[in-house]
């Protein structure tokens, strides 16, 4: 870590990632409690309503242990932990014997850049996935962070009704975070993808055009999965964030089959599975969400892109928030350096090196000044 970051983390402003503490001992699974399932769209596969997203953890026994609570969805992608992610997700259920009790979904990319030998890459970085995660097949193949139009790329539905034709892929779909509800619309009207992930928590209760295109994809048997389910974790603006209730709000959406929140210790793979059998606001929950304050300093980056006009600079700033998120609220420095590394240079950070003012604003109260600093004291 940089003399910048390891300042920032001293100072609260990043927290330091905490070691896993061998002596840790999970809590038991609930005993007697049903476990909410649902189908994911057209694909018929029924999952229970709480699975893992397995980017921020690097302890093989948490994801062990999410398998013996009852979790059976396990999202990961080619550039988690460079690899190392799919390799653990691998190891674990190959060592179970599992493979065939699990759904693991993996994630590639678009290849920015390419005009052409686009199907080959996908199909040459897909290989690479099955092989890290020691399968013949995955449950879903996802194409990450395309546009609307890079994912009718001809090239790209190729690529990935080849995987499915071989049956490398059972399923194939898209995850994105910004213009999700376009991304949700196109999926719905071509009928080609079988599942989309999409950011979805309760800042977006207001956002009337997302919600009906949920709506709309899932009416068209297009699975839908939750992400960001509790705004990247933590906020310090906002104070501890209630989880369980962030959770809830977001799986009483009967559209969504089933959330991918990140949990990385026993704890919280307990506090975010308990949900998975009660979906019903406690007292606590119920004034949690209804509270205006905690509304108002919530700020979440929704990617709506709003933003992207109000720089003079031309900055890439919704991704330049969600690398404050990874850095920030994730503690994965790693991904976030990843991240900002998927900006092309003439709208990256590099453009922010000279405001002394950040000028960019957010339609929904998010800090982006406060955040551009930040990530100029890590990484500029």
């Amino acid at each position: 870590m940089s003399q910048a970051s390891f300042a920032m983390a001293s100072a609260g402003v990043v927290g330091l990632p905490r070691p896993w503490n061998a002596a840790q001992q999970p809590a038991a699974p609930a005993k007697g409690k049903a476990i909410i399932q649902r189908t994911l769209g057209r694909t018929g596969i029924k999952v229970p309503i709480v699975s893992m997203g397995v980017m921020n953890a690097n302890n093989p026994e948490v994801v062990r242990q999410a398998y013996e609570a009852g979790v059976r969805l396990f999202d990961t992608a080619l550039g988690y932990q460079g690899g190392r992610n799919e390799e653990m997700i691998g190891s674990v259920f190959s060592q179970l014997g599992a493979r065939d009790k699990v759904i693991i979904q993996t994630k590639i990319p678009f290849p920015r850049g390419l005009t052409s030998g686009i199907k080959d890459k996908i199909l040459s970085d897909f290989a690479g996935c099955l092989k890290r995660l020691q399968t013949s097949y995955v449950d879903g193949l996802l194409i990450h962070q395309p546009s609307v139009e890079q994912m009718n790329n001809p090239e790209i539905i190729e690529a990935l009704k080849e995987a499915k034709q071989q049956k490398t892929a059972r399923y194939i779909g898209v995850s994105q975070h910004m213009g999700q509800a376009g991304i949700l619309n196109s999926a719905a009207e071509t009928g080609i993808y079988d599942m989309v992930v999409v950011g979805f928590n309760f800042t977006n209760a207001g956002d009337q055009g997302f919600l009906q295109a949920i709506k709309n994809a899932s009416s068209k048997g297009v699975g839908i999965i939750a992400m960001k389910t509790q705004t990247g974790g933590r906020n310090r603006n906002a104070g501890p964030l209630n989880q369980p209730a962030m959770l809830k709000w977001v799986l009483q959406h009967p559209e969504i089959t089933t959330a991918i929140p990140g949990y990385t210790t026993f704890d919280q793979l307990n506090e975010s599975f308990a949900v998975a059998s009660n979906l019903e606001y406690s007292s606590e929950e119920k004034a949690w969400l209804a509270d205006k304050n905690i509304q108002l300093t919530l700020d979440f980056c929704q990617q709506c892109g709003t933003c992207l006009g109000t720089c003079p600079k031309g900055a890439d700033i919704p991704t330049l928030m969600r690398t404050h998120m990874y850095a920030a609220n994730y503690t994965n420095f790693d991904q976030a350096r990843r991240t900002l590394a998927e900006i092309p240079e003439i709208s990256g950070l590099q453009n922010c090196t000279n405001c002394a003012d950040c000028s960019a604003r957010c339609a929904n109260r998010v800090r982006i000044g406060e955040r551009v600093a930040e990530l100029k004291l890590i990484y500029a």
